[in-house]
């Protein structure tokens, strides 16, 4: 619930050009209930300075209050370990197409380790290099089905294993 600051000082609405053109015009009696001595006024004026600052710093502490609470309920990013499937934020800028259009998120992305708790090196096959990347710029993979190349190098690499070839 949001005052306009002149409301809080004057205790009535601002009048704009468009008003004063459509308005009944002032009479005597509205003139004389508007006077007041200048130390009155000085008075008036201290009082209401004061109810709108404790006004405003109430509804300043009730907004810090808010917002503390919301950013303790969530966790700063998310945590992911090594075998994970993530996508990748990696917006690309191409002309003659809205921004709106493009495609952000590439991958799916398999998680090879994790250097520390904000940084990950993540790569989408064996035949591309690895990307060392930061937390924020990853999102879980939440597809139905797991990478297929994952299952490929899965099978791959147990053939391999048994002294097999990959065809």
């Amino acid at each position: 619930m949001g005052y306009a600051p002149s409301m809080l000082l004057t205790e009535r609405e601002m009048k704009l050009p468009i008003d004063l053109i459509h308005s009944r015009p002032l009479t005597e009696e509205d003139e004389d209930r508007d006077r007041t001595t200048l130390p009155e006024f000085v008075a008036s004026l201290e009082e209401r300075l004061k109810r709108v600052r404790e006004f405003a710093r109430n509804r300043l502490l009730l907004t810090r209050d808010r917002m503390k609470m919301r950013l303790d309920v969530k966790p700063g990013h998310n945590v992911f370990k090594e075998g994970d499937a993530v996508w990748l934020y990696q917006p690309q800028r191409k002309k003659g197409l809205s921004p709106r259009l493009q495609r952000t998120w590439e991958g799916p992305y398999l998680i090879v380790k994790k250097v520390n708790d904000l940084v990950y090196r993540i790569q989408m096959s064996t035949k591309v290099k690895p990307k060392v990347v930061h937390v924020e710029r990853l999102n879980p993979y939440q597809g139905k089905d797991p990478p297929t190349w994952k299952l490929l190098e899965a099978v791959w690499g147990e053939r391999l294993k048994q002294g097999g070839s990959v065809t």
